[in-house]
């Protein structure tokens, strides 16, 4: 590992070529491109069977195609050749249904039929380039459909026509703006004010690191719950996304049934931090709240949550517990969490070495990663939402952006992260799997998830593109306890962030116990059973069965600075 920290006077020629191809390329190395490329026109080269098989595939939709126009492009669905894939609504306005409109759209999706079927599946072809072939060929797609042109897409034709042409003007204003932004370096902005709009639910600071502060929020009833809960939220973004507006805050929603709540908040770290690696935010972010739960409330257990990456953080810190003997956890529940990241998601479509040596080198430069250069990646994830339906509505249908909600504003609030920390994470992660298999180390010694003994409650969600619900699963096959999961709708925000009362929310729940055959994710689907709602209710009895006796709550000893405090706050 690099030393993020030292500043060689005179950089190695590599190193700066390097750099300032990655800063081009925003992080994205040219030679994994080539290579990727050239593997899947080499193997496709010699498989004529693939070959023949797209020829007859080109036939076919040529065909299907010409008989379409020459029925007069039917607006009946079902006289369609090609369908648009659940959850594609570039072609969902009613103008689509209609000559000329129907019969390009219906050209591009049997185009992009056949790019799918070319990129996939060809003999011989490393599986992750064949993946990443495809993703790269619906990217180059994406850009080119119909919906994205003003004289290929009727809802931006009649818009223009009922404006009279105001919504062209108002788009090139939009895209002068936009473009004006990303010359001065601007992002968006949150729209949503911490501690006033979201963040808003009553505690203190009891508890500060270099990179945490530790918030003890206010009992909302007359007795707690004996055991407290922890919270580790991710460091990727601020950790109020759990802590929303008051109807909408999962922290709110546990102290109004009677638990005592603990929440890290983690700093936005600078270039300062560089060579902060995993090891630093383990022991100054759980391990040290859990000093000091214990010595301020004299609690014996504690439930640790954990989100995101912090979920995979804390199952660390749960491993090198269980390690040396440390009984302090009574639970662990991981919230769209990844601890094997075998099969990660497509995520893993922008993680090889090549391109975490050409990563390493921007961080290297600035000493963090920002949060745009990282959410370019999610959002290429779902092109057609995040980028060109955007697109679309600002700049042909001459739209404004829309308010933000809750959601939305937290993730505008971006955080950086520390170039040591998140080289490590890339590569003991998601490169090497070392957690999975036992091959991460702390404190010199290495950890295994097989030693975690305590109950497990996981929670994935259906569409998650961060972290797909079946990665998350693993953990049944990884720990050695009872394993409650549920499966909720909603994507890797959304579906955890489901406050009861939310319309059109339902989960899959089913537990597995240790001594139980595991399932496979397929078959666990057929047997957990489906419930209607919010899945906090069922979480938080699940808790409380488990959290001891009703105490009298326990007293805030040691209030540094009123919630949400400073680290959040920090630019």
């Amino acid at each position: 590992m690099k030393d993020f920290n030292s500043q060689p006077s005179k950089p190695a020629t590599d190193h700066t070529l390097r750099q300032s191809i990655a800063t081009m390329t925003h992080g994205t190395s040219p030679v994994s491109t080539i290579n990727m490329w050239n593997d899947w026109a080499l193997h496709l080269a010699t498989s004529p069977d693939k070959q023949l098989s797209l020829t007859q595939k080109a036939w076919e939709n040529w065909t299907n195609w010409l008989l379409f126009v020459a029925k007069g492009c039917p607006p009946e669905p079902e006289n369609w050749p090609a369908k648009p894939k659940v959850g594609d609504r570039r072609f969902s306005n009613p103008g689509w249904t209609k000559a000329p409109y129907s019969a390009w759209a219906q050209a591009f999706l049997l185009a992009e039929d056949f790019i799918d079927t070319a990129t996939s599946n060809v003999p011989g072809l490393n599986p992750a380039n064949d993946a990443a072939m495809t993703f790269m060929a619906r990217q180059v797609m994406d850009t080119l459909s119909p919906s994205n042109f003003l004289a290929t897409n009727p809802e931006a034709i009649a818009r223009t026509v009922e404006t009279s042409g105001q919504n062209l003007i108002d788009g090139a204003a939009n895209a002068v703006a936009d473009a004006q932004k990303a010359l001065n370096g601007e992002r968006k902005r949150p729209t949503k004010t911490v501690g006033r709009d979201v963040a808003t639910t009553e505690g203190k600071v009891v508890f500060r690191t270099h990179l945490m502060e530790l918030i003890q929020y206010a009992p909302r009833t007359d007795t707690v719950h004996q055991e407290p809960i922890l919270i580790v939220p991710a460091w990727i973004m601020k950790y109020y996304i759990l802590d929303l507006s008051p109807d909408n805050s999962m922290i709110r929603y546990l102290t109004e049934q009677g638990f005592t709540v603990f929440a890290i908040s983690w700093r936005n770290p600078g270039a300062e931090d560089a060579n902060l690696g995993m090891l630093a935010y383990l022991h100054q972010g759980p391990m040290a709240a859990l000093d000091y739960i214990g010595d301020a409330t004299g609690a014996q257990k504690v439930h640790g949550t954990g989100y995101c990456l912090g979920g995979t953080l804390l199952s660390i810190a749960a491993a090198s517990m269980a390690r040396d003997k440390d009984t302090r956890l009574a639970s662990l529940t991981l919230l769209a969490a990844q601890t094997d990241f075998s099969e990660a998601g497509e995520l893993m479509l922008f993680i090889n070495e090549s391109k975490v040596s050409f990563l390493e080198d921007v961080m290297a430069e600035q000493g963090y990663l920002e949060a745009d250069q990282m959410m370019s990646a999610f959002q290429m994830l779902r092109s057609n939402d995040l980028i060109w339906s955007q697109m679309v509505r600002k700049y042909l249908l001459g739209e404004g952006e829309p308010p933000m909600n809750d959601l939305m504003s937290w993730n505008a609030d971006s955080t950086r992260m520390p170039a040591r920390m998140h080289a490590e994470y890339l590569r003991q992660m998601f490169l090497n799997n070392d957690l999975a298999a036992g091959r991460y180390h702390v404190d010199g010694r290495a950890v295994s998830l097989r030693d975690i003994r305590v109950p497990i409650f996981g929670v994935g969600t259906e569409t998650d593109h961060i972290a797909p619900w079946k990665s998350v699963f693993k953990i049944h096959d990884l720990g050695h306890a009872d394993v409650t999961f549920a499966l909720t709708n909603g994507g890797h925000n959304a579906g955890v962030v489901s406050k009861p009362g939310h319309p059109r929310r339902h989960f899959r729940l089913h537990t597995i116990r240790d001594d139980e055959n595991t399932l496979s994710p397929e078959d666990w689907c057929d047997v957990a059973e489906l419930h209607q709602g919010s899945w906090w209710p069922t979480w938080t009895q699940w808790l409380s069965d488990r959290s001891g006796k009703m105490v009298n709550p326990p007293k805030i000893k040691n209030a540094l600075a009123d919630a949400p405090g400073t680290y959040v706050k920090m630019e």
